[in-house]
Parts: C-alpha cells; sequence; structure tokens
C-alpha cells in the first residue's frame, strides 16, 4: 500500500475541508483502493464519507440504484455507468461529490471494444456531473493505481 497517491489525495482533502464537503466512492475496478488511499490520511473522516466497492453489476444496482437496463445496454464498464454511479454515490451518501471507477484492469476480461485498461470515470459535484475514459497501460495492479491517483486528481480538478 506504499504506492497509494497520497500527495494528491492530501491536497483534495485540504479543498474539500475549505469548502466545508465531504465525498463519497463509488468503485469497481479499483476495489476499494480510492477509499484506503483516502482513510490512509489522519482525520480523513473530517471528509470522506463513504465508500462502495461494486464489484457486481447487482451490487452497482443494489447500492448505488444503477438502472439495470444500463448495465445491459451499455455494459458496466461505461460513461452511462460511470456517471450514474457517482450520481447514485452523491444521492445515497449525502456527500457534496463522488467519484466512480469501471473498468477492466485485467489480465483477462477485455474485448476489441474495451481492452484492459479500459477505464471509465465519474465525478459528481454541485458544478455538474462529469466523465472521463482513459486507456491505461500496464499490468492490473499498475492499472488499479493508475486509476486511483486519476479519479482523485479528477475530482480536485473539478472542485
Amino acid at each position: 500500500m506504499n504506492d497509494l497517491p497520497l500527495d494528491g489525495c492530501a491536497a483534495l482533502a485540504d479543498a474539500l475541508r475549505s469548502r466545508g464537503w465531504r465525498m463519497a466512492s463509488a468503485e469497481s475496478c479499483t476495489g476499494g483502493l480510492v477509499a484506503a488511499t483516502c482513510t490512509s490520511l489522519a482525520g480523513s473522516s473530517d471528509w470522506f464519507e463513504r465508500g462502495w466497492v461494486t464489484y457486481s453489476n447487482l451490487a452497482k444496482t443494489a447500492e448505488l440504484g444503477v438502472d439495470a437496463a444500463l448495465i445491459e445496454t451499455h455494459g458496466a464498464v461505461s460513461e452511462a455507468v460511470a456517471r450514474a454511479m457517482a450520481e447514485g454515490a452523491v444521492a445515497q451518501s449525502g456527500a457534496q461529490c463522488a467519484l466512480s471507477v469501471t473498468g477492466v484492469a485485467g489480465p483477462g476480461g477485455g474485448s476489441a471494444a474495451k481492452p484492459v485498461g479500459t477505464v471509465w470515470f465519474g465525478w459528481a459535484t454541485p458544478h455538474g456531473v462529469f466523465t472521463e475514459r482513459l486507456l491505461l497501460p500496464g499490468e492490473r495492479s499498475t492499472v488499479r493505481l493508475a486509476a486511483t491517483a486519476h479519479a482523485l486528481d479528477g475530482l480536485l480538478r473539478r472542485l
């Protein structure tokens, strides 16, 4: 866990504290690394509300309210699902903002349309909901750590 992106998370923590805001996370391929990174910082209870690891499609629908039809139509690794996960995390937590991560970390599970390393991000803030797709290189652990860092940095940039 020494590779967690703590510097970027500390900047996010400062930005959230300065606004009196709290955040939530909804994770799939990162498997809780966003929440682990946030809660690695002392005092994170001031700004980190809660997180979900919604690895299965059922968890995405049951815990975050993601419409099963979105998953059926677009797949779990999609812009629509990343957006719905972030929106669901805000709605379920009462936090002012949330981030979501859904992707294919590998080594298997990829396809021609969604190769290994495909990750969709969602950020829900009072300014709107934003999404982004990246194709991250490397092995599973590298993809997961890079996705964690990008998700945290992305939320900070959208505050």
